[in-house]
């Protein structure tokens, strides 16, 4: 009670003081009380999954590639016994400011609990989604480590097991080990549990101490150069063309253009995201050379730290085709380009910032088996 007692304190306080992790709760200790509001808008309590023999608590995040990897096994688990046998609950503790951009390159969608509303409708979530990002008080009592991070309690709601729900991260196969499911067929038995605990391997809990750390990183994207060039027909050809390696987003654009002004810092957002991996963002403005001052100072005021040309052809109607023969030229238009050359996505008008982030994701990919295939 002392260790729950003391981080309550520490929050309280201020977010910057939460400079250890909290201690993991123990094999035989109760579970500790809560109360949290689900993606449903409803609040939900210990008291609230009283009925089931089991209850495994999971702590998960959206963002996280190897909790993304868990989600249909998760899912699995939850459908593989009646509510009267096990309930399964999913908490998210990251606090969403504390989660960097940086942080967001295996996802479209940030911590927050309207993004947790997203996509547990997007993935079909047949269990309770609750947010804890706020006060974090759940994942300190539960001493949560990594996401995601498993306790399953008995009836009594001691704690049984706690650790992985098994011994593979990589979703494309099979584990060797069911760790949860193992505990949970032990309890439902009347047998001891064989295993209790085991390593929670994943992403690191986004605590609010991290905020600091997260304007850090502000800061610096904020120092990286703003670089404008000159482009020509051949130029742009080339760019759609694109025999690089990494998948390209352009953005066709003008500073008199409102729709474009409006949608640009969604484009330095991606950049950031997903910048570290096989990706990059490329601006084409068709702002007249007259004032490529004016745009160089929005560029820098958007600290568009990446590729940016501005178009300075007279051919207008080859500009267009090079883009996309039925494209009309109206702005801003936006495409995501294959290494190759081949268009995997096109958009006229101002983007949905998310549709462009879920295509982004679909070539990237959501997990750390991607990067290995």
């Amino acid at each position: 009670m002392l260790r729950i007692i003391l981080f309550g304190m520490l929050l309280q306080t201020g977010p910057n003081l939460l400079a250890v992790e909290p201690e993991t709760l123990a094999i035989g200790q109760k579970a500790p009380a809560f109360s949290l509001k689900g993606i449903d808008d409803q609040t939900y309590t210990l008291n609230s999954f009283k009925e089931a023999k089991v209850l495994a608590i999971v702590f998960t995040a959206n963002h996280c590639p190897t909790a993304q990897a868990y989600e249909e096994r998760m899912k699995e688990l939850s459908s593989r016994y009646t509510p009267e046998e096990m309930q399964l609950v999913a908490i998210s503790s990251n606090h969403p400011g504390a989660v960097c951009l940086e942080e967001l390159g295996y996802t479209d969608l940030g911590d927050s609990f309207e993004e947790m509303k997203i996509r547990a409708q997007y993935k079909g979530y047949n269990f309770p989604y609750l947010y804890d990002g706020e006060e974090q008080s759940a994942a300190l009592a539960y001493g949560a480590k990594a996401t995601p991070h498993l306790f399953i309690f008995d009836r009594e709601r001691k704690l049984c097991y706690s650790g992985r729900i098994d011994d593979m991260e990589d979703p494309y196969k099979t584990p060797a080990r069911t760790d949860a499911r193992n505990a949970i067929d032990a309890l439902l038995a009347g047998n001891v549990v064989a295993v209790k605990t085991t390593k929670a391997f994943g992403c690191s809990m986004k605590w609010k101490s991290k905020l600091s750390w997260r304007l850090t990183l502000d800061e610096r994207w904020k120092e990286k150069p703003v670089v404008l060039e000159e482009t020509d027909l051949e130029g742009i050809k080339s760019l759609i063309n694109n025999q690089g390696d990494s998948y390209r987003l352009i953005n066709v654009w003008a500073t008199w253009c409102g729709p474009c002004v409006i949608e640009f810092p969604e484009f330095v957002k991606m950049q950031r995201m997903y910048g570290q991996r096989n990706f990059e963002v490329v601006s084409v403005s068709i702002d007249k050379a007259t004032v490529t001052e004016r745009v160089k100072a929005f560029l820098v005021e958007h600290e568009a730290a990446f590729t940016n040309y501005l178009y300075v052809g007279i051919d207008r109607e080859g500009f267009i085709n090079a883009f996309d023969p039925a494209w009309q030229g109206n702005l801003p238009f936006t495409l995501l380009v294959a290494p190759g050359g081949e268009v995997l996505y096109r958009h006229d008008g101002i983007i949905d910032p998310l549709e462009v982030k879920q295509a982004i994701v679909k070539e990237l990919g959501r997990y750390f088996a991607d990067d290995r295939q």
